[in-house]
């Protein structure tokens, strides 16, 4: 069963909780969980969604550092972090050459 959350202006999060993220709070906690498990330089958040126990962070991150560095390895990952912060799971989605777009082409 879905239980419906209202996000007001400010991005927070209502659950009846009075300490719920806002979206920003729950990016960052997302990119430092990723950061934490993985030991990878990260390069930025790329998304943020709520979902049903709480915001889905798309995080990318270096997995290879090569020379040049436009050949670098690098990985999306998806974390999800319930409404107090707190990891409940993490995910390498993506792994792929820095310059190529999400359709395979060099940028």
């Amino acid at each position: 069963m879905r239980t419906h959350h209202d996000t007001d202006v400010s991005g927070r999060r209502r659950n009846g909780a009075d300490q719920d993220l806002t979206t920003a709070e729950a990016a960052q906690a997302g990119l430092r969980h990723v950061a934490d498990l993985t030991g990878n330089e990260t390069v930025g958040i790329v998304s943020v969604e709520p979902s049903d126990q709480g915001w889905l962070i798309g995080v990318e991150t270096v997995e290879e550092r090569r020379v040049p560095s436009s050949t670098d390895v690098l990985a999306l990952y998806t974390a999800e972090i319930d409404l107090d912060g707190e990891l409940l799971s993490y995910r390498r989605v993506r792994r792929y050459s820095r310059g190529h777009g999400d359709d395979g082409v060099s940028s």
